[in-house]
């Protein structure tokens, strides 16, 4: 299936069972609602989805469910964060065999490849398939930046077509727009960035707060896209004290928890992470209970209503 990189793609998060095997039905529903509110893909294996947690054959069943949930109406995609060339190239050959429409990629993880390791490294994995790939570019948590010059020799490779964009420095997507026009793909990957990212001219958002909350994601995004501002900054207020449980270290048991508050996920992690505890959980408790006191109802959002 053709990835137009655009629009809203959840980078969701792994279900698992009090028995610590996948929650398939838990994760249906959620992917289920993800579709409901007009997601445009389904990222899977990413941070949030605890892949350095997952099993070859965990991931195998992940792509294999989701690609049969959604049925063709969207793509999925599996992120690829592995320590060795030859092992981003096998799961780039198993992401294709087992359903995958393309990949999001991450430098070398555990060694600190240089610029040119790091450009080689995505070139291998590049020409080993014809999956078309969206560079994961998040210098301030994994240490490596892709800078312009780096991407300038990558778009030489026919299939590196977009970049989820973590610099933090909104700016930045000015300047890739500035040197590349079309030629890449901006998807936003910072969730407190998110509007502002678009209303500069970001293609796609890859959110994370969407797990728990699509419709209202989503909405933010057609909204802003249609030109329909004020609408979605009424929003996108209401939903900042959320996004930021984006931006901490405990992301993936922040976001189950508000998953577990909209009745679409549950609290379960895996080992060595484990639910919140004390006072940090009740602080994160309670900036989910009073955005469920005050969600908004939404306006018409989606593409078609807009």
């Amino acid at each position: 299936m053709q990835i137009k990189w655009e629009g809203v793609m959840p980078a969701v998060t792994t279900k698992f069972t009090k028995e610590d095997t996948l929650d398939l039905e838990m994760f249906e529903l959620n992917i289920q609602a993800q579709l409901e509110a007009g997601v445009s893909a389904i990222i899977l294996g990413g941070t949030l989805g605890e892949a350095s947690t997952l099993t070859d054959d965990e991931k195998k069943i992940l792509i294999q469910e989701t690609v049969r949930i959604v049925n063709g109406k969207i793509p999925v995609i599996i992120n690829i964060a592995e320590q060795t060339t030859k092992g981003a190239i096998e799961a780039a050959y198993k992401a294709k065999k087992y359903g995958a429409s393309g990949l999001m990629m991450l430098p070398p993880m555990r060694y600190k490849a240089n610029d040119f390791e790091t450009v080689t490294y995505f070139k291998e994995v590049a020409k080993s398939t014809d999956l078309p790939i969206m560079i994961y570019n998040n210098p301030v948590d994994y240490g490596i930046e892709v800078t312009l010059d780096m991407f300038e020799e990558l778009l030489t490779m026919p299939n590196i077509l977009a970049v989820k964009e973590s610099t933090r420095d909104i700016s930045n997507i000015t300047r890739i727009k500035n040197r590349f026009g079309d030629r890449l793909k901006v998807l936003t990957g910072v969730d407190t960035l998110g509007l502002e990212s678009v209303l500069m001219g970001a293609d796609g958002w890859v959110a994370g707060l969407v797990c728990a909350f699509p419709a209202e994601t989503v909405a933010i995004y057609s909204l802003a896209k249609a030109g329909r501002i004020q609408e979605a900054l009424a929003i996108y207020r209401w939903f900042l004290p959320l996004l930021e449980l984006d931006i901490n270290p405990q992301l993936v048991q922040n976001i189950k928890l508000a998953e577990v508050a909209t009745g679409i996920g549950t609290e379960l992690v895996r080992a060595p992470r484990l639910p919140l505890q004390g006072e940090e959980r009740k602080r994160v408790l309670k900036i989910i209970e009073e955005g469920m006191k005050t969600r908004p109802t939404l306006p018409e959002y989606k593409p078609e209503l807009v």
